[in-house]
């Protein structure tokens, strides 16, 4: 079992930043790939992007965060990072991040991620 807690969401203008940590524990986070997806209210829960290990790290990302999100790991730590630059105000939503092994062409299905955190808000607004 791996539990994920993340943290760092919050209140931010448009074209602000802000970076999400999930942190994992229970299990060894490295031998995963870590999603992250969020859900909008009223809305289905989305793949934002993950890091996928195996020859090497892979990072994918959804088209309407490409360039704006970024991805990356703290193996010392054991923390994945999600940073987020110029925040739009579609981007509001509660924010999960996921631990599972999907293979690569499965790796924006949810169904993929076998632990998930409890997610955090943003918020982007005036």
């Amino acid at each position: 079992q791996v539990q994920l807690v993340e943290s760092g969401g919050g209140l931010v203008q448009p074209g602000g930043s802000l970076r999400l940590s999930c942190a994992p524990s229970g299990g060894d986070g490295g031998r995963y790939t870590i999603g992250w997806f969020r859900q909008a209210p009223g809305k289905e829960r989305e793949f934002v992007g993950c890091n996928r290990r195996s020859a090497g790290d892979t990072y994918l990302y959804a088209d309407s965060v490409k360039g704006r999100f970024t991805i990356s790991r703290d193996n010392g730590k054991n923390t994945v990072y999600l940073q987020m630059n110029n925040l739009k105000p579609e981007d509001t939503a509660l924010y999960y991040c996921a631990a599972g092994r999907p293979i690569l062409s499965a790796a924006r299905d949810e169904t993929g991620y076998w632990y998930w955190g409890q997610g955090t808000q943003v918020t982007v607004s005036s």
